[in-house]
């Protein structure tokens, strides 16, 4: 036997073998797509629970307006975005922010919130170009829904409960909010102890 049909036989193998070892990996990420739980924001103990009355308070805007947290809102419901200048994935949030607005003007309000010097929020606010948007600056607000992290979303329905809340690192986690007011489950937590 000559070296060149030797040679064939071993690339033979070789392509047998590789497309076997596709086969039992493509079958490998199949099941761990379906292990692998959905994306949503990370529910954080607190105080409050969803189907809570959210606590009313009215508070100053950096531009001076006043801004109603809470409360029966006449068919809208109400994003908070607890954000800091200085946090990176706020602002890596700001766009998925700005389409929210867009897409879901017809039934949400949204208020961005923080606290500390309104001096570096002022200028965050311009340099990010966040006019739009109310920006309070309170740390009863932070404290009244339990904020330790940033950045981190309330959304309050048009009865003034709570509907959900959480961590919110990308836009598949702020929209779960969305999906969890209009499904009912509170979070990704409560989805996979009812599926499971």
């Amino acid at each position: 036997m000559s070296f060149l049909v030797a040679s064939q036989i071993v690339l033979w193998v070789a392509v047998l073998v590789l497309a076997m070892v596709c086969l039992v990996l493509a079958r490998q990420v199949g099941v761990l797509h379906q292990r692998v739980a959905p994306a949503g924001a990370l529910s954080l103990p607190q105080a409050l629970k969803i189907g809570d009355l959210a606590p009313e308070m009215l508070l100053a805007a950096l531009d001076g307006t006043e801004v109603k947290v809470g409360g029966v809102r006449a068919g809208r419901s109400q994003l908070l975005l607890f954000v800091s200048p200085g946090c990176t994935v706020c602002e890596t949030l700001l766009p998925a922010l700005r389409s929210a607005q867009g897409a879901e003007r017809k039934w949400l309000d949204i208020v961005l919130a923080s606290d500390g010097e309104s001096d570096n929020h002022v200028e965050y606010v311009r340099s990010k170009g966040l006019a739009k948007f109310p920006y309070v600056l309170s740390e009863k607000l932070g404290r009244g829904f339990g904020v330790a992290k940033l950045p981190y979303a309330v959304l309050i329905d048009e009865v003034g409960r709570l509907a959900s809340t959480g961590l919110v690192n990308t836009r598949e986690h702020l929209e779960s909010l969305f999906v969890a007011k209009e499904s009912g489950i509170s979070s990704i937590q409560q989805f996979l102890i009812q599926r499971g």
